[in-house]
């Protein structure tokens, strides 16, 4: 897609309206998280610098629709204001005439940040009235929230309709990583999908094999696989009633020309806590009793020579219970394999996915990936093929 970006913009002057996503985890009034902070900050930052009046809006939490001063953004002044090294005003509402008059004060070069959007009903209704009340704020509009663009609502999706507009960096930076990795890819392409239900990622799957030249297959999931074809898998996690539906994405994986890999061995424990007592064994030979926690070595060496020749990788999903020890360990390795390909210059790898970035964090090489994605159910509805009303809306060139 080739969408409009900040270089296409005269902002000098101009009122932009930037919608990011400064839905951060807060407590007692402290940012413990300021990761998407500090991705919006480059396109505020940059329009301040080109002499913007810069007028940030963005939601946060879930106040359905009404005022909830926990839920304030005001909280968000102080460390938006170091991310971007100015001065951030703030305005008690995101329409109406508190933020006429804050937008109105605004010069050259400033930067504001409204209320919450959610603080309106219209807001997550896409209401037609209050897109209009703030596209009136602005001149311009930038999207850099991709982690809200699979939402069709007023801030999203309405006002992109009602002015100019554009991509903000963290968008830009998404979409051509993304389709990097599977719009445009270098051949082969890997895709690695974990987690716990098949049943949540069904539409995943079934656009991924037909887009892959390999398809890896971690996490509780793969239980349902492996007992879709016959084998036992004790008390694993898995959904006998996805059985059938494992079965297809094997047929449809068949039918294109994709391997699947499943695990050929795998950590097994009797009981599911920090420290407990685990051995290895071959997928075939878990006990009534014990439960897969981990895919186990020969499985990660099945995985490090199928990276050899792979030139992009998708990433989506844990191999195995990585938050509790000792079952981090394939996780763990995969992603240090990933990332020396990586390093190396061998491979494009883009992750995505709350479990997938912790996993990456706890293995210290989040760095070390080409990109990974903040954006979550975002960054999953675009791997299941879905089109996204905010991404739908940008200008194209």
């Amino acid at each position: 897609m080739a969408f409009k970006t900040l270089d296409d913009l005269q902002v000098k002057g101009k009122r932009v309206l930037v919608r990011a996503d400064l839905n951060v985890p807060v407590k007692d009034g402290i940012v413990t998280d300021a990761t998407r902070i500090q991705r919006q900050a480059p396109t505020i930052k940059e329009l301040a610098d080109k002499g913007a009046k810069v007028i940030v809006l963005s939601h946060f939490d879930r106040p359905k629709g009404k005022v909830v001063p926990s839920m304030s953004l005001k909280v968000l002044v102080v460390p938006l204001s170091d991310a971007v090294g100015r001065k951030v005003a703030f305005a008690d509402d995101c329409v109406g005439p508190k933020a006429e008059a804050a937008v109105d004060a605004l010069k050259d070069g400033d930067v504001l940040l409204l209320e919450n959007t959610r603080f309106h009903k219209g807001e997550e209704e896409n209401d037609a009235r209050l897109a209009k009340q703030l596209a009136a704020l602005g001149d311009i509009f930038v999207n850099d929230a991709f982690s809200a663009a699979h939402r069709a609502h007023a801030s999203t999706e309405g006002v992109a309709r009602l002015l100019p507009n554009a991509a903000g960096r963290s968008m830009q930076a998404e979409l051509q990583h993304l389709e990097k990795a599977l719009g445009n890819p270098e051949r082969p392409v890997m895709a690695v999908v974990g987690g716990a239900k098949v049943s949540t990622k069904i539409a995943l799957l079934e656009n991924l094999v037909a887009r892959v030249e390999t398809l890896v297959i971690g996490g509780a999931m793969a239980n349902t696989f492996l007992a879709a074809q016959g084998v036992k898998v004790g008390k694993s996690l898995f959904e006998p009633d996805h059985r059938e539906t494992a079965r297809k994405i094997i047929h449809a994986a068949n039918e294109s020309g994709a391997a699947i890999l499943l695990p050929t061995d795998v950590v097994v424990a009797r009981e599911f806590k920090a420290g407990a007592s685990s051995r290895t064994v071959p997928a075939g030979e878990i006990a009534d009793d014990e439960m897969a926690l981990d895919v186990g070595p020969d499985s990660i060496k099945a995985f490090e020579n199928r990276l050899l020749t792979t030139r992009t990788l998708v990433w989506n999903g844990p191999f195995g219970a990585f938050e509790t020890g000792p079952f981090d360990k394939g996780t763990v390795a995969a992603a240090k394999a990933v990332a020396a390909a990586t390093k190396a210059g061998n491979l494009l790898s883009v992750a995505g996915g709350g479990d997938t970035v912790a996993a990456l964090a706890l293995a210290g090489v989040e760095e070390d990936f080409t990109y990974v994605s903040t954006a979550g159910g975002a960054f999953l509805e675009w791997l299941e093929g879905k089109s996204l009303p905010g991404v739908d809306a940008l200008t194209t060139k």
